[in-house]
């Protein structure tokens, strides 16, 4: 095998809490979930992405699952690793880590320190790649959204993600106010499985809490399309027997109105903090929302209705971040000043 040959690959990753996506410059290559399962007496990996998910929560005691990312950045340095290299095989079947790339461009939440992106770093040094950058998320985001993030011109996006909600306002390729707070999908999946717990003394996997945020969930009572009820399974708490029990969006809305409002309020401080000239021009532009979690039904009336701004949803919420990395993976020079090893 002529290793040299591999040189001119290239990649792009969106290291995600729940989601881990990778590119090159002709697109997508792979998505999975950011789940990874060891052997237990061994630790060698066992699945990685689609099967890990489907093992989680439902493994015996020779089984280890993992989730490597919390609240947006590496928990576990081994097991982000050993995910991330699993899931470059899956992308480059044909492949050799030894034979190194090109460029790797990862995004990194905004406010991570520099030890949280050293971790990320390390993680990808092992694939010997000639340069590594590093790009904001948020700023991948508006790249994604085809924002043009070098004018001067004040831009607001609002990114919800699985461990945390970022809120930035863009001008001239920088971030002139910001907001970052660990309430996002997490948050809205525990919280949903914590009121199961509480009011019906029932419990749930988070998988399952997830999966009623997706069909039923919603953040406001008066949405375009109302959901079907769902039916939940679980477990009773008192006599440990299976229990099912239906919940509707409304429940929902109840449900996460807490979580809701904290992101709320902090939108409304980075509009306090925000320059005066740029807050005329994110009166003009509206409010940019992307992330797995901008889905949500009825974000876009209640934000609409509580920060009397126009709101627009990222249709393709869950790939925003990616679409930005492989813009700039696909042109270096022209996206440097963003970029950061």
């Amino acid at each position: 095998m002529n290793f040299g040959s591999f040189r001119n690959k290239s990649f792009a990753i969106d290291l995600g809490n729940n989601n881990t996506l990778v590119s090159d410059k002709d697109g997508l290559l792979v998505a999975q979930p950011s789940y990874i399962v060891f052997d237990s007496d061994n630790h060698a990996v066992k699945a990685v992405g689609d099967k890990a998910f489907n093992i989680f929560e439902k493994n015996h005691d020779d089984l280890t699952p993992v989730k490597p990312l919390k609240g947006g950045v590496i928990a576990d340095y081994d097991s982000a690793s050993k995910m991330i290299g699993a899931l470059l095989q899956q992308a480059f079947k044909d492949k050799s880590f030894f034979s190194g790339y090109e460029n790797i461009v990862s995004g990194v939440p905004y406010y991570t320190t520099e030890v949280e992106r050293r971790a990320l770093r390390h993680a990808l040094d092992q694939f010997n790649a000639k340069n590594t950058f590093l790009l904001f998320e948020p700023l991948a985001a508006a790249m994604g959204l085809g924002l043009d993030i070098r004018e001067p011109d004040g831009k607001m996006i609002i990114d919800i993600g699985g461990g945390i909600t970022e809120i930035v306002i863009i001008s001239l390729s920088g971030v002139a106010a910001f907001q970052s707070i660990k309430v996002a999908g997490d948050t809205f999946d525990e919280t949903i499985q914590d009121h199961f717990r509480r009011n019906y003394n029932m419990a749930i996997g988070l998988k399952t809490a997830e999966q009623i945020k997706m069909q039923v969930g919603a953040v406001c009572d008066s949405i375009p399309s109302i959901p079907t009820p769902m039916m939940v399974r679980g477990k009773d708490l008192i006599e440990g027997i299976p229990v099912t029990r239906c919940i509707d969006h409304r429940e929902v809305v109840h449900i996460l109105e807490k979580s809701v409002s904290a992101i709320e309020h902090a939108i409304v401080q980075t509009l306090e903090t925000c320059p005066p000239e740029l807050a005329a021009d994110i009166y003009q532009n509206g409010i940019h929302v992307t992330g797995g979690n901008a889905l949500l039904r009825g974000l876009k009336e209640r934000f609409e209705a509580k920060i009397k701004l126009p709101v627009y949803i990222d249709e393709q919420a869950l790939l925003s971040v990616s679409k930005g990395v492989s813009k700039a993976l696909n042109d270096i020079k022209k996206f440097r000043t963003v970029l950061f090893q």
